[in-house]
């Protein structure tokens, strides 16, 4: 049996405590929302970009932020951020803090066995992983013919999401009701809206009674997951009844899985029984761009990071400077080369890299406010599909996200921000747009 690593090593790490410190001062210098609670905790929504097993990144950044007195309303993510966006869910309301749990679950999270296909699948996946020669790639490639031509891909997956929806039943999660009721409570006390004539276009200031009465607030969950059958982008759980007939009793499990179906290398996850009739084709037309005149009897699900990788867009609401900001964190330093394509392998890569960042690219293009929002966490030591992580690969990944959101804390300024979204609101308004 593995060696177990205690949460400490990787909270405790002397650069996650420096992390953490920093983070906290910047914190305290200035805020960085509007939307408090009665215990001084500031409410942001998170956006997780998806990138295999540099996710333990993910835990590490989220670790740094909440630590510092930062708690998610909003929490969204394609891949492995959306597995770092469920479980936070889970465990409990927004307000209860969660990160020295979540890096518990981090620490001693069986990788090496969701690698589940048959021998022959995992000796394929350790010669990629190890940059095989082409001969020796050749040859065990040979060996998983099979796998693709009878199941699409080389592993099941059926272990991560028994796992996972282990760690949701241990917080008494089984359904995507009980997750739903758990982010509707409130904080003691509630939530309140600080005061900021910056916050909206003066047309659309609200009342100091309507900012007083935020009840009803509560969180709200992303998982980003690609529909291939019908060429969908596909929010979990918002538009799942376009695929269930009764979502609510669904183990969230279910929604994560499919997010992180990377072609080819997991089964894609299939759902039959898709709901039928002139109602299901309704609501097909309001949350989807398919258009067809008959709905598929079965769908079939791909990591949603072919279609958007980084899906931040998710919380956005342009009509109004917003009352909290959405941050945003990627895996991985923007590229300083352009890349070298001079084999079939360079070949797929880059296309799949060109895809996967399309509309992400295209929305911050258009949205370039949204900078501001961002950071990213250097991963480049780490391969993303390496699921036997080391123990002190994965004290590094955590360290290096720490670090990466002290860093964006140190140089947030909300203040700022939301005069660069009143100016955009401003301009909107006054071409009509």
């Amino acid at each position: 049996m593995a060696r177990t690593l205690p949460a400490d090593a990787l909270t405790l790490d002397p650069d996650v405590v420096t992390a953490v410190a920093s983070a906290k001062a910047s914190v305290a210098a200035r805020r960085v929302s509007d939307l408090v609670d009665a215990a001084g905790h500031q409410y942001v929504d998170l956006v997780m970009e998806g990138g295999g097993v540099l996710g333990v990144a993910l835990a590490g950044y989220t670790y740094a932020l909440e630590s510092a007195g930062i708690r998610f309303l909003g929490l969204g993510g394609t891949s492995a951020g959306s597995i770092n966006a469920l479980v936070i869910a889970a465990l409990g309301p927004p307000h209860v803090a969660k990160g020295r749990r979540v890096a518990e679950i981090v620490a001693n999270v069986p990788m090496a066995s969701f690698i589940d296909g048959d021998g022959d699948a995992r000796d394929f996946t350790d010669a990629i992983v190890d940059g095989a020669g082409k001969f020796k790639l050749a040859l065990k490639g040979a060996q998983v013919v099979d796998n693709f031509t009878e199941d699409l891909g080389l592993h099941p997956g059926r272990k991560f999401r028994a796992w996972l929806s282990e760690q949701l039943a241990v917080n008494g999660i089984a359904t995507l009701a009980d997750l739903q009721a758990m982010q509707a409570v409130p904080p003691p006390g509630g939530y309140r809206v600080l005061p900021s004539e910056e916050r909206m276009h003066p047309s659309q200031h609200r009342t100091a009674e309507q900012d007083a009465s935020t009840e009803s607030i509560r969180g709200r969950l992303a998982v980003i997951a690609a529909d291939i059958t019908t060429g969908t982008k596909v929010e979990f759980p918002r538009m799942a009844s376009l695929y269930w007939a009764d979502p609510a009793a669904l183990n969230p499990a279910d929604f994560v899985r499919a997010s992180m179906s990377v072609p080819a290398f997991f089964h894609p996850v299939r759902v039959r029984g898709i709901p039928q009739g002139p109602a299901a084709l309704q609501r097909w037309s309001e949350l989807t761009s398919y258009k067809g005149a008959r709905l598929p009897k079965e769908c079939v699900f791909v990591d949603g990071g072919i279609i958007s990788n980084f899906p931040i867009a998710v919380f956005h609401n342009h009509s109004k400077v917003p009352r909290s900001p959405t941050f945003g964190v990627k895996l991985g330093v923007p590229a300083a080369e352009p890349s070298v394509i001079d084999s079939p392998t360079e070949l797929l890569a880059g296309v799949f890299n060109a895809a996967r960042g399309a509309l992400d690219q295209d929305f911050l293009a258009g949205n370039p406010d949204y900078r501001h929002l961002i950071s990213s966490i250097d991963t480049k030591k780490h391969n993303w599909l390496n699921f036997n992580l080391s123990h002190d690969a994965k004290i590094d990944l955590f360290r290096e996200g720490a670090k990466a959101a002290a860093a964006f804390l140190e140089e947030f300024d909300w203040a700022s921000y939301k005069r660069l979204r009143l100016l955009k609101a401003q301009l909107r308004n006054e071409d009509g747009s």
